[in-house]
């Protein structure tokens, strides 16, 4: 008989989860009180992306001139088009995970599921109807929310998220950024092309501060280049609504002020009125504690994605899910977090994979490095985007990869080989014997590979 498998949540981890759980035998359920693709698909990950492909549009038009094509007559955006068109996207895709889903037999329930017992759930419809549910095995897929900090007065109007950020029908004169994260560094990007004037204000000593560090400054050229005001090592002491817009008080006594702020940092994750406390599954700081398996300390309730603890990333949770529900149809398989990609969809791109060289340091490794720069590259002059490098972190004593980062074109598709390499365990030395086609992008890899052992033909 089939294990019965319920599945909390339908981001992509939740519907991801179902599909390979269905695939694999089992008869699935997925409860979604809202649409199917999450936080990723409806308010993350595919929107901001979206937009952005808009705002890169306009800019290569404005620097046309530089590839010898006139342009006449005035280009402006038209943020309400841009928005109905990511709007489309969206609704697409939405679509083409509720064709999979029924295409793979999983039943999808629209509600708000609450855990009764590790072997059922009662969901609450939206008519109020309720309906139990009996699972061998139930996954706890139900992502995250940004949070709400006290010190913002937050009205979803003059102080915003992320959220509302994606909902905008009129281009911002001026917009505060809390935060240079990547939610940040992204929407600071966007509106900038925009036209808006972009004040971000980052309490640590550079942007993408979970970035290597190096990148991250380089990050800092990029957004003053843009014209982006970037404020380092600044804590807004207090935020309040005004009749124009909005005042931030910095922790050095400065006003700054501008129409809107965007509040990008932190995100909660969305574990309450689970029934979570009832069954005693551990919690800490608001995320569900899980072992390597994906399991929690109560047997046959497993968590998966920005509900744990670890980085809110898209893939991540989706990976998470493959593993917990391989585990619970008779696997023993341990999910592995030594090569999960970063991406930042900035202009230019980052991406990232394994340790930084600061973290390399602090677990006690003696590390040598390796990079090229963008602009040694036929492909990236042709292209006319040549700004940033590709940087290698390697085991000094067995030259096994530890870390990459990259800043530039297309950085977040370049960085998968050496996803690969870290997690199979290659070294510098392996990858980059590997032949790379000329011209592309992907020669800086292969250089910085080589520049680990000082072997990089086209760098002195």
């Amino acid at each position: 008989m089939a294990k019965k498998i319920v599945i909390i949540g339908a981001g992509p981890g939740g519907y991801v989860g179902a599909i390979k759980a269905a695939k694999m035998g089992a008869e699935v359920t997925v409860v979604e009180k809202d649409k199917v693709g999450g936080t990723c698909l409806n308010r993350g990950c595919i929107p901001t992306k979206a937009l952005l492909a808009c705002s890169d549009v306009l800019t290569n038009i404005k620097e046309a001139k530089d590839f010898g094509i006139t342009v006449e007559g005035e280009v402006k955006p038209d943020i309400n088009f841009m928005m109905d068109r990511k709007d489309k996207i969206v609704e697409r895709l939405v679509k083409g995970i509720e064709f999979l889903l029924d295409k793979n037999n999983v039943r999808f329930v629209k509600g708000s599921g609450r855990i009764i017992d590790k072997n059922r759930i009662t969901v609450t419809k939206d008519d109020g109807s309720t309906e139990d549910i009996e699972a061998d095995a139930i996954v706890v897929a139900t992502g995250s929310s940004p949070a709400q900090i006290p010190i913002f007065p937050y009205d979803g109007e003059k102080v915003i998220t992320s959220d509302e950020a994606l909902n905008l029908r009129q281009i911002p004169k001026s917009m505060i950024i809390v935060g240079a994260g990547v939610i940040g560094c992204e929407f600071g990007m966007f509106f900038n092309n925009l036209g808006t004037a972009v004040t971000i204000v980052e309490m640590m000593d550079h942007a993408l501060p979970l970035e290597d560090k190096e990148i991250g400054k380089e990050m800092g050229k990029v957004l003053k280049r843009k014209k982006i005001k970037l404020r380092l090592k600044s804590k807004i002491e207090k935020a309040e609504i005004t009749d124009t817009g909005v005042k931030a008080i910095l922790d050095n006594g400065k006003e700054l002020e501008a129409d809107i702020m965007l509040v990008a940092i932190g995100r909660k994750a969305n574990t309450s009125n689970l029934g979570l406390e009832e069954l005693g599954v551990a919690v800490d700081r608001g995320r569900i504690l899980v072992d390597e398996y994906m399991e929690t300390n109560v047997k046959d309730i497993y968590a998966i994605g920005d509900v744990i603890p670890g980085p809110q990333l898209a893939h991540l949770a989706s990976a998470e899910a493959e593993c917990a529900v391989e585990n619970i149809l008779g696997s023993a398989n341990k999910m592995d977090y030594r090569a999960v990609p970063r991406g930042v969809f900035t202009d230019p791109e980052v991406s990232g994979v394994g340790l930084t060289e600061e973290e390399a340091l602090a677990k006690g490794y003696k590390i040598k490095k390796g990079d090229f720069a963008f602009r040694g590259l036929g492909k990236a002059q042709a292209m006319g985007q040549f700004f940033g490098k590709v940087k290698i972190i390697a085991d000094e004593k067995t030259d096994k990869l530890l870390g990459a980062s990259i800043i530039g074109p297309h950085a977040t598709d370049l960085i998968h080989e050496l996803v690969a390499g870290i997690k199979y365990g290659l070294t510098a030395k392996q990858l980059g014997k590997a032949i790379h086609s000329h011209p592309t992008l992907s020669e800086a890899v292969m250089e910085a590979l080589q520049d680990v052992n000082g072997q990089s033909a086209h760098k002195v």
